[in-house]
Protein backbone atom coordinates (compact mmCIF):
# COMPACT_ATOMS: atom_id res chain seq x y z
CA UNK A 1 0.00 0.00 0.00
CA UNK A 2 2.93 2.35 0.53
CA UNK A 3 4.04 4.91 -2.01
CA UNK A 4 7.71 4.21 -1.26
CA UNK A 5 9.91 2.00 0.89
CA UNK A 6 13.03 3.74 2.18
CA UNK A 7 15.01 0.50 2.20
CA UNK A 8 14.61 0.15 -1.58
CA UNK A 9 16.32 3.50 -2.11
CA UNK A 10 19.52 2.18 -0.51
CA UNK A 11 20.00 -0.62 -3.05
CA UNK A 12 22.20 -0.74 -6.14
CA UNK A 13 19.22 -1.88 -8.20
CA UNK A 14 17.24 1.23 -7.21
CA UNK A 15 20.17 3.44 -8.21
CA UNK A 16 20.35 1.63 -11.55
CA UNK A 17 16.61 2.07 -12.03
CA UNK A 18 16.55 5.82 -11.36
CA UNK A 19 19.48 6.25 -13.77
CA UNK A 20 17.31 4.65 -16.46
CA UNK A 21 19.27 1.40 -16.51
CA UNK A 22 17.82 -2.11 -16.31
CA UNK A 23 18.43 -3.31 -12.74
CA UNK A 24 20.75 -6.29 -12.33
CA UNK A 25 18.75 -8.66 -10.13
CA UNK A 26 20.68 -11.04 -7.88
CA UNK A 27 18.74 -14.29 -7.84
CA UNK A 28 21.21 -15.90 -5.40
CA UNK A 29 20.61 -13.85 -2.23
CA UNK A 30 19.50 -15.69 0.92
CA UNK A 31 15.94 -14.32 0.42
CA UNK A 32 15.95 -15.39 -3.23
CA UNK A 33 17.16 -18.90 -2.42
CA UNK A 34 14.51 -19.27 0.31
CA UNK A 35 11.66 -18.16 -1.95
CA UNK A 36 12.89 -20.26 -4.89
CA UNK A 37 13.12 -23.35 -2.65
CA UNK A 38 9.60 -22.79 -1.34
CA UNK A 39 8.04 -22.22 -4.76
CA UNK A 40 9.97 -25.15 -6.26
CA UNK A 41 8.48 -27.29 -3.47
CA UNK A 42 4.97 -26.16 -4.43
CA UNK A 43 4.38 -23.39 -1.91
CA UNK A 44 2.32 -20.44 -3.07
CA UNK A 45 4.10 -17.12 -2.66
CA UNK A 46 2.57 -13.94 -3.96
CA UNK A 47 1.92 -10.29 -3.40
CA UNK A 48 -0.39 -7.53 -4.53
CA UNK A 49 1.09 -4.08 -4.91
CA UNK A 50 -1.01 -0.92 -4.90
CA UNK A 51 -0.11 1.80 -7.40
CA UNK A 52 -1.03 5.50 -7.45
CA UNK A 53 -2.00 7.35 -10.59
CA UNK A 54 0.48 8.59 -11.58
CA UNK A 55 2.83 6.04 -10.03
CA UNK A 56 5.58 7.19 -7.69
CA UNK A 57 9.20 6.40 -8.50
CA UNK A 58 9.15 3.79 -5.73
CA UNK A 59 6.07 2.12 -7.23
CA UNK A 60 7.64 2.08 -10.70
CA UNK A 61 10.76 0.50 -9.19
CA UNK A 62 8.62 -2.21 -7.57
CA UNK A 63 6.89 -2.83 -10.88
CA UNK A 64 10.33 -3.43 -12.41
CA UNK A 65 11.31 -5.50 -9.33
CA UNK A 66 8.38 -7.82 -10.04
CA UNK A 67 10.56 -9.36 -12.75
CA UNK A 68 12.86 -10.70 -10.02
CA UNK A 69 9.96 -11.83 -7.84
CA UNK A 70 8.38 -13.70 -10.76
CA UNK A 71 11.71 -15.34 -11.64
CA UNK A 72 11.67 -16.81 -8.13
CA UNK A 73 8.20 -18.24 -8.67
CA UNK A 74 6.08 -15.55 -7.00
CA UNK A 75 2.68 -14.48 -8.28
CA UNK A 76 3.00 -10.68 -8.40
CA UNK A 77 -0.08 -8.60 -9.10
CA UNK A 78 -0.88 -4.90 -9.12
CA UNK A 79 -3.94 -2.72 -8.79
CA UNK A 80 -4.62 1.00 -8.79
CA UNK A 81 -5.05 2.66 -5.40
CA UNK A 82 -8.51 3.95 -6.34
CA UNK A 83 -9.59 0.37 -7.06
CA UNK A 84 -8.13 -0.82 -3.75
CA UNK A 85 -10.16 1.79 -1.90
CA UNK A 86 -13.26 0.93 -3.95
CA UNK A 87 -13.10 -2.69 -2.73
CA UNK A 88 -12.36 -1.57 0.84
CA UNK A 89 -8.79 -2.77 1.20
CA UNK A 90 -7.12 -1.33 4.29
CA UNK A 91 -4.33 1.21 4.01
CA UNK A 92 -1.72 -1.09 5.55
CA UNK A 93 0.93 -3.56 4.48
CA UNK A 94 0.60 -7.10 5.77
CA UNK A 95 2.02 -10.54 5.16
CA UNK A 96 0.21 -13.82 5.76
CA UNK A 97 2.22 -16.89 6.67
CA UNK A 98 0.73 -20.38 6.25
CA UNK A 99 -2.80 -18.93 6.39
CA UNK A 100 -2.71 -18.56 10.19
CA UNK A 101 -0.16 -15.88 11.10
CA UNK A 102 -0.45 -12.26 9.95
CA UNK A 103 2.32 -9.70 10.26
CA UNK A 104 1.01 -6.14 9.94
CA UNK A 105 4.00 -3.98 9.01
CA UNK A 106 4.76 -0.88 11.08
CA UNK A 107 6.52 2.02 9.36
CA UNK A 108 8.04 5.24 10.67
CA UNK A 109 7.16 8.57 9.09
CA UNK A 110 10.32 8.29 6.94
CA UNK A 111 8.99 5.05 5.33
CA UNK A 112 11.41 2.78 7.17
CA UNK A 113 10.01 -0.50 8.46
CA UNK A 114 10.28 -0.46 12.25
CA UNK A 115 8.51 -3.68 13.19
CA UNK A 116 5.43 -5.80 12.80
CA UNK A 117 2.38 -6.65 14.82
CA UNK A 118 1.85 -10.41 14.78
CA UNK A 119 -1.76 -11.53 14.71
CA UNK A 120 -2.79 -15.11 15.44
CA UNK A 121 -6.35 -14.66 16.71
CA UNK A 122 -8.40 -16.85 14.32
CA UNK A 123 -11.19 -14.37 13.47
CA UNK A 124 -8.69 -11.59 12.73
CA UNK A 125 -6.51 -13.91 10.64
CA UNK A 126 -9.60 -15.01 8.69
CA UNK A 127 -10.38 -11.36 7.94
CA UNK A 128 -6.85 -10.78 6.59
CA UNK A 129 -7.12 -13.93 4.46
CA UNK A 130 -10.38 -12.53 3.05
CA UNK A 131 -8.68 -9.19 2.30
CA UNK A 132 -5.89 -11.06 0.51
CA UNK A 133 -8.45 -12.93 -1.57
CA UNK A 134 -10.18 -9.67 -2.52
CA UNK A 135 -6.86 -8.06 -3.47
CA UNK A 136 -5.82 -11.05 -5.59
CA UNK A 137 -9.21 -11.16 -7.29
CA UNK A 138 -9.16 -7.52 -8.39
CA UNK A 139 -5.44 -7.17 -9.09
CA UNK A 140 -3.88 -8.12 -12.41
CA UNK A 141 -0.56 -9.85 -13.14
CA UNK A 142 2.27 -7.34 -13.14
CA UNK A 143 3.09 -7.90 -16.85
CA UNK A 144 -0.47 -7.06 -17.87
CA UNK A 145 -0.58 -4.09 -15.49
CA UNK A 146 2.71 -2.71 -16.87
CA UNK A 147 1.58 -3.19 -20.48
CA UNK A 148 -1.73 -1.42 -19.84
CA UNK A 149 0.02 1.39 -17.99
CA UNK A 150 2.46 1.88 -20.86
CA UNK A 151 -0.38 1.83 -23.41
CA UNK A 152 -2.26 4.53 -21.48
CA UNK A 153 0.84 6.73 -21.35
CA UNK A 154 1.46 6.39 -25.14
Amino acid sequence: MRRRYAVDETTDTYAQFVRGEAPTWDLDTPWSRTIRTKTDDGASVGRVRIVDHPPTTGQLYLLAHAEKNAALGEDVRNMWRDDAYRVNLPDEDFWIFDFHIVAVCIFADDDNLTGAELITEPAAVTQYNRLRDVAQHYAVPYQEFAANMTAKEA
